[in-house]
């Protein structure tokens, strides 16, 4: 006998609701109709709609999706992102700024010695930054040049890529996209959830009722489902993390500036600023402590930032709940997106985390019973991806030598929180960073390649003793050096890149 398909409903729209919704429908039901999804989105509540960069394996998700990359980019106004740029997360070296770049690109190899241990027994550090010498993407960010080549095909370039996009057009997008595909959208309000047996049995709005066999909270920071089924279901890092609000500036392009395939990331004297830029406009933010900075006095700060000839568009301010739920599934209700956790974001991770719940959601379902075990595995593994990237993030504040103010004079402390990072740094004094240090973590997007990129970039050097060949060193970054020019040769400016595009 043919099995009914299951009902889901997806109450939240944004980026989170339409992702979860395109996603699993493209998994469940692209040979049968295996789950019947609905989307419930409210037209009087807005979505958050600040976040506009990825990180690289967001492709992956577009890819699998069949949406087409040039279309993407077009609709949501995207540009190429090869990685960010760090701007005075240390105090100045010699006068000159502290900057450093964290691409997506994996180390080139080094020979007999791998890369990194190469660089520092050269006698190479302190001479020259490391991502400058061990990747292609520094080249290409310096140079202003996109990932692509003239004949790269969709989601593939020189080099690994993300985007900047307009959150709430890829939104709009995904809903369109979502609706072609079957997934059926509502325009309503849900006001009030009915909860029996710790399982959710209905959802109200004015004048309807909604039931499912599964409910997806996709209500941001609400948590409007997932709050009515647990209260005590939050684990805070603002211990760890501090910065907790953000005042978001959207203002037109500055007519001597074009289009950066890169993020900045410049720290500030409480926080740090964000410049993400579009190809209509650029999106900045100052991401900072609500408790040792005024909202006004941040808005303040960041207008001066921006300068006082910014043709300022829009001025949003945020407040961020940071940490993630203990508990993401509850009987029938799994929390995604802002609903699920948020932590700061320093290193676009927003849609990765969405993609993340939403494709460790579809294996958790596809047996043909919800156990309390199904329930458990998925917010084990949750809950561990959104530790490992409390670290990552932890790192970057913890290793800053800056003491300008008490915000940054406290930052090593946060260490402190992160237990397992507390002892590696001092382990990664006196050896490299490598795979097997972070072998066996829940570690989706983050390796011993990134933490190296943040390590090095901070100067948090191993003390190494090695007797090395000279020459083969020297041969090792020449050709590094040669591959970089290569990849200028053989790719387009950022801006050529997005003409081709939107021509």
């Amino acid at each position: 006998m043919t099995q009914k398909p299951r009902k889901m409903i997806v109450v939240g729209g944004g980026t989170s609701g339409w992702m979860t919704a395109i996603y699993l429908n493209k998994l469940f039901n692209h040979a049968r109709q295996n789950l019947n999804i609905t989307v419930i989105e409210s037209p009087d509540i807005g979505v958050v709609g600040v976040g506009e960069a990825t990180v690289h394996n967001v492709r992956f998700f577009m890819a699998a999706m069949g949406l087409d990359e040039q279309e993407v980019m077009r609709e949501t106004n995207a540009t190429f992102k090869t990685g960010i740029l760090f701007r005075n997360w240390m105090k100045p070296d010699d006068g000159k700024i502290h900057e450093y770049f964290h691409p997506f690109e994996q180390q080139q190899t080094g020979r007999v010695l791998d890369i990194s241990t190469n660089w520092f027994v050269s006698g190479r550090a302190g001479k020259g930054r490391y991502d400058e010498a061990v990747c292609l993407s520094t080249e290409l960010m310096m140079k202003g040049h996109a990932p692509k080549g003239v004949n790269s095909p969709p989601y593939s370039g020189v080099v690994p890529y993300g985007y900047h996009i307009d959150a709430i057009l890829f939104a709009r997008y995904l809903r369109r996209k979502a609706v072609e595909a079957g997934v059926v959208h509502i325009e309503d309000t849900v006001t009030d959830v009915i909860v029996k047996d710790r399982n959710i049995s209905q959802i109200l709005s004015g004048n309807n009722s909604y039931s499912a066999d599964i409910f997806i909270d996709c209500t941001g920071f609400r948590g409007l489902l997932i709050d009515k089924l647990r209260q005590d279901n939050w684990i805070g890092f603002e211990d760890a993390l501090p910065c907790n609000k953000a005042v978001a500036i959207q203002r037109e392009m500055p007519e001597d500036e074009v289009a950066r395939p890169y993020t900045t990331s410049t720290a500030m004297p409480y926080g740090w600023i964000w410049q993400i830029d579009l190809t209509n406009r650029q999106g900045t933010g100052y991401v900072y402590d609500g408790n040792r900075l005024s909202p006004e006095q941040a808005e303040e700060d960041l207008r001066s930032f921006l300068g006082l000839e910014s043709h300022i568009l829009k001025c949003t301010h945020l407040d961020m709940k940071i940490g993630c739920r203990e508990e993401f599934w509850i009987g029938n209700c799994i929390a995604i997106g802002l609903s699920a956790g948020f932590i700061e974001p320093l290193e676009s991770t927003g849609l990765h985390l969405i993609s993340t719940g939403a494709g460790l959601l579809t294996t958790h379902l596809q047996g043909g019973k919800i156990t309390r075990d199904v329930r458990d595995s998925y917010n084990r593994l949750m809950g561990g991806f959104f530790q490992d990237l409390k670290q990552f993030i932890v790192m970057h504040y913890c290793l800053s030598d800056r003491d300008d103010t008490d915000f940054w004079r406290a930052a090593p402390g946060t260490v402190k929180h992160c237990p397992w990072l507390e002892k590696q740094l001092d382990v990664w004094k006196h050896k490299i960073c490598e795979f097997q240090d972070l072998a066996g973590s829940y570690s989706t997007t983050f390796s011993d390649e990134n933490y190296r990129y943040i390590l090095y970039g901070m100067r948090h050097f191993p003390d190494l003793e090695m007797q090395i060949d000279s020459g083969e060193s020297a041969r090792v970054f020449s050709e590094v050096r040669m591959m970089a020019e290569n990849a200028i040769l053989s790719t387009m400016t950022h801006m050529e890149a997005l003409d081709r595009i939107n021509s």
